[in-house]
């Protein structure tokens, strides 16, 4: 909130019942015109209304590696203490679409980090940290210029039928 202030960014809040429960949230995305829904540090699974009118333009970072360390309850040093504890030989981060489910949406990108034998959760927690702000805005400019071009490409042809190929 600080940081929306700082960027003079409108920030709006929503309590759980609005969010769950009511059209709130979808129609005020509706208004600003959203066209996408950047989460980071969200821990609510995303409502049936905003899954449904936002599909595959509801992006989301986790600090595991999918399929492994996700579901309900598997965020932050959480994740982190698992991997630690489990001894893995690497961690990483999962950039992802977000669906009806915990941390089951289709991947977009992963990034690996190593997991020396001697780190800690906060040793993992800060790789994971670079990794998240190395790549994550990146993934988003990416992915959101892919989609932007396909979907504009899908209208050009829609909008050119009957054009030179309407006598075959």
């Amino acid at each position: 909130i600080e940081r929306a202030k700082n960027l003079n960014l409108d920030c709006f809040y929503f309590n759980r019942e609005d969010f769950y429960n009511t059209d709130k949230v979808l129609n005020l995305m509706r208004q600003r015109q959203i066209d996408y829904i950047i989460l980071a540090g969200f821990l609510w699974l995303i409502p049936d209304n905003l899954i449904a009118n936002y599909d595959h333009k509801i992006i989301n970072t986790h600090p595991a590696l999918f399929p492994n360390y996700g579901g309900k309850g598997m965020y932050g040093h959480h994740v982190h203490e698992a991997v630690v504890k489990a001894k893995e030989k690497q961690s990483g981060i999962t950039i992802h679409y977000v669906n009806d489910k915990y941390d089951s949406g289709d991947i977009i990108f992963q990034a690996v980090c190593e997991v020396k034998p001697t780190d800690t959760a906060d040793d993992l927690a800060a790789n994971i940290h670079l990794l998240e702000k190395t790549y994550f805005p990146k993934v988003i400019e990416q992915t959101i210029f892919l989609q932007t071009t396909i979907e504009m490409a899908k209208q050009n042809v829609i909008n050119n039928i009957g054009g030179p190929f309407a006598a075959l």
